[in-house]
Formats: C-alpha cells, sequence, structure tokens
C-alpha cells in the first residue's frame, strides 16, 4: 500500500500544519478540500504559516474523490454538517484520519462512511491563529499520533508512516492510540477551559491554588469516565502528555475562540464528557458548570445581553 494523494478537510490551525509539512513533499498531490466562496478565497489568497504564503490545490469534495488519505481538520461545531462532503471524498480504498481534540468524532464520522476507512489519531500542537496567518513553533511540536484501535501496525498505518516520513510534519506511530486521544483530552479540558472562563494565560495555574484546584478536578472527571471505559490515564509519561513547547502567556483554543467571538467547542469538551458521565452514572458537576458558563460567555460575544 503507498499514500500518494493527500486531501485536507478544514485549514485552520491544524490542517494548516498538515498543508505546511506536506506541500514540499507533495506538491499538486496535495489537494485542500473545499468548494464555493471558500474555495475562490483559498485558491486567490491561500494560507499564511509561519509568516510564509502557501497556495495549495484546492479541490471541491468530487474533484477529491478517491484521495489515498483524507485529514479531517474542521471544527467540531462543523463536522455533523461536514459529513456528506468526507463521503464525498471517500472512496473504497480511502484511509481516514480525524485529527479533532475529541474523543467521539472518529465514531461520528465512521458511522457515515463506515469504521472500515477510520484510522484513530490526535495532534499535539500548540498554534494559535494570529490575523491572518497561524503561528506555532515548528521544532517544539510533537505532531500526530495515530494508530490502530487493535493496536496491530497494519499496512495503512506503515504507508502513513512512510508518507510522514521525510516531511516537515512529526509523528510518532501509537500502540494504544486509545489511551493516547483520552489523554490529550482530558489535558484539553483541565488546560484550555479554566483559563478561557478567567482569560488568562497558562502561567496562571502556577500563580493561583484556585485556578488549579479548577483544572485538577476537571482532570479527574475525566479520569473516572475514561477508567469506567477501561482507559487508564495514570500513567503521563506516554507521548500525548508532553508539553508541545507554549508559553506560561499561551492562551489556548478555547480562549483564543472567545477572544475572537468565536463560538467554541465546549460541545466536545465538556459536553462530552456530561454526556458520558450520564451514560455511566458518574457525577461530573465540574464539567457541568464550566459548560454553562462558556456557553454563557458564547452568548455574551454574540451580544445576547445587550
Amino acid at each position: 500500500m503507498e499514500i500518494r494523494t493527500v486531501a485536507v478537510m478544514g485549514a485552520g490551525a491544524v490542517g494548516s500544519y498538515f498543508i505546511w509539512g506536506l506541500h514540499e513533499k507533495l506538491g499538486d498531490r496535495l489537494w485542500v478540500v473545499a468548494d464555493g466562496e471558500r474555495k475562490a478565497r483559498l485558491e486567490q489568497e491561500g494560507i499564511v504559516v509561519n509568516g510564509s504564503l502557501i497556495k495549495p490545490c484546492v479541490r471541491t469534495p468530487e474533484e477529491a474523490r478517491g484521495a489515498d488519505l483524507l485529514v479531517v481538520a474542521v471544527k467540531y461545531g462543523a463536522l455533523k454538517t461536514s459529513l456528506e462532503e468526507i463521503a464525498q471524498v471517500t472512496d473504497r480504498h480511502t484511509v481516514v484520519m480525524s485529527v479533532l481534540n475529541g474523543v467521539d468524532s472518529e465514531e461520528i464520522v465512521g458511522e457515515r462512511i463506515g469504521m472500515e476507512h477510520m484510522v484513530y489519531s490526535v495532534m499535539k500542537i500548540a498554534s494559535e491563529r494570529r490575523e491572518n496567518q497561524v503561528v506555532f513553533d515548528p521544532a517544539a511540536t510533537l505532531g500526530v499520533l495515530f494508530g490502530e484501535a487493535d493496536r496491530q501496525k497494519t499496512e495503512r498505518i506503515q504507508a502513513i508512516a512512510a508518507l510522514l516520513e521525510g516531511s516537515q510534519v512529526h509523528y510518532i506511530v501509537c500502540e494504544d492510540i486509545i489511551r493516547e486521544i483520552w489523554c490529550k483530552y482530558m489535558l484539553n479540558i483541565g488546560n484550555n477551559l479554566p483559563q478561557a472562563m478567567v482569560g488568562c494565560g497558562f502561567g496562571a495555574y502556577d500563580k493561583s491554588e484556585y485556578l488549579d484546584a479548577i483544572r485538577r478536578n476537571l482532570r479527574k472527571e475525566v479520569e473516572e469516565v475514561a477508567r469506567a471505559k477501561g482507559i487508564d490515564l495514570s500513567d503521563q509519561s506516554i507521548p500525548a502528555a508532553r508539553n508541545s513547547g507554549f508559553s506560561l502567556k499561551a492562551r489556548f483554543s478555547t480562549l483564543q475562540d472567545l477572544d475572537a467571538g468565536r463560538h467554541t467547542e465546549i460541545d466536545m469538551f465538556s459536553g462530552v464528557i456530561m454526556r458520558m458521565g450520564k451514560e455511566l452514572g458518574i457525577a461530573t458537576p465540574y464539567n457541568e458548570f464550566t459548560y454553562y458558563m462558556i456557553k454563557s460567555l458564547e452568548e455574551k460575544n454574540d451580544g445576547l445581553f445587550e
């Protein structure tokens, strides 16, 4: 098996990392999937990553059908509305990686196109959007972690590794990718959400025992839900637990969204934990409060309280 063509759906912070990392190696065999006004804008303006302009090959979902690998990097809130486009791109042989932050995107996509297409993955990157460009530290970026749910090093896993080898995309093939995904999820909930409610940089966790207590209790609830699903998150030496090179001033994705007046991915974070907690009979009061608080901040940004 050889992966020769790659389609990327979503040109935000994470999607841009793949576009930046693969465009020199693949050239016109790397496609950004878009149509309508968005396609025209990408073709005209390109994307700017770390100060460099990239003019990608942009294809509609129909034109991108049959890509060997499809990287899904849309926002969680847009995932369900993107399912038909994902299905249009996916042919019988297409391998699909959903690099969203949560723990259920593979199942959401797999339900539409078939789980046989899905390779599990998670991203470790500290990136942000500054005006019209995406910025990150390439050297400090761990990159994409991926593997099979059954822990087998299959032919397609080896093909993805061969594709990424020699490119600028950093990668790790993981034996227990499910645990890696849940570990990153726990860290996202603990690190993203308290600072988003307070509006402060990452360094505040070291300065405030109260903010750190919120972080620890949010993480504890994720650990309890994961444990009930047979996933042990106690080992913090695994790759997904590593620091991705962010500074003490770092404002993570949830706070970046609120700063920009956008809706956040709180449904993917605390919303999913609340749902799973109810299904398993596990109380998640810290995540419930956080969910309502960030939803209220979204309403404030929307002008509801004016």
